[in-house]
């Protein structure tokens, strides 16, 4: 049975990821995701003018699947303080999900790509730091955080630590799970840049 254009797509974006996900992250080529496919590469352009287009529509499902999630957080969630918890644990197991993603996100398979791709990744992680600060102001506002707190300071830290458990999963061959010390290491950052109690949030 014919394969419908919608589902072709889809199929050639799932191959991409699951492609990315060779620890030894070796460059990604039309040619060798055509041969994988089982199509020819003509066949590829048929539906993405470009492998800069395919790497935008991974980009796009990760924007999708963090975003409706972050918003859903945002939403229920009253606490600030346990929103930045949510959101940053969200960001560690999505990473944790989907490994040749996690790839994406460091920009370690955008190299050589189109520059505006990794511009499009800066984007995505600015956007979600923003959505650290905003939570750490509902934290301000609702007396979880001291006013005098520095929130952009605190929020650049928090996406600094989601970035580097990224960057470690990758680079490690994704050995080293991005949820490990999870609930010991958030703890430790409400200690040492929230200016939180030390509590286990088991």
């Amino acid at each position: 049975m014919a394969t419908k254009p919608g589902e072709r797509k889809l199929q050639i974006l799932q191959t991409l990821a699951e492609m990315l996900q060779n620890p030894k992250g070796e460059k990604i080529t039309t040619a060798a995701l055509a041969a994988r496919l089982e199509v020819s590469e003509a066949a590829l352009y048929r539906h993405f003018a470009s492998k800069a287009q395919m790497f935008e529509g991974l980009i796009e499902f990760i924007e999708s699947s963090l975003f409706s999630v972050i918003n859903t957080i945002q939403a229920e969630q009253q606490s600030g303080i346990k929103q930045v918890e949510l959101i940053m644990a969200l960001l560690l197991g999505f990473a944790q999900k989907n490994r040749g993603l996690t790839r994406v996100l460091i920009g370690d398979s955008l190299v050589n790509e189109d520059d505006r791709l990794q511009t499009r990744i800066n984007q995505l992680i600015d956007r979600c730091e923003a959505a650290l600060k905003q939570a750490l102001r509902i934290a301000v506002t609702g007396n979880e955080l001291l006013a005098s707190e520095d929130i952009g300071s605190a929020a650049n830290m928090l996406m600094c630590y989601v970035v580097g458990r990224w960057n470690q999963f990758a680079k490690s061959g994704f050995v080293r799970d991005p949820m490990a010390h999870w609930a010991a290491q958030w703890s430790m950052l409400c200690a040492a840049c929230l200016s939180q109690p030390i509590v286990s949030s088991a």
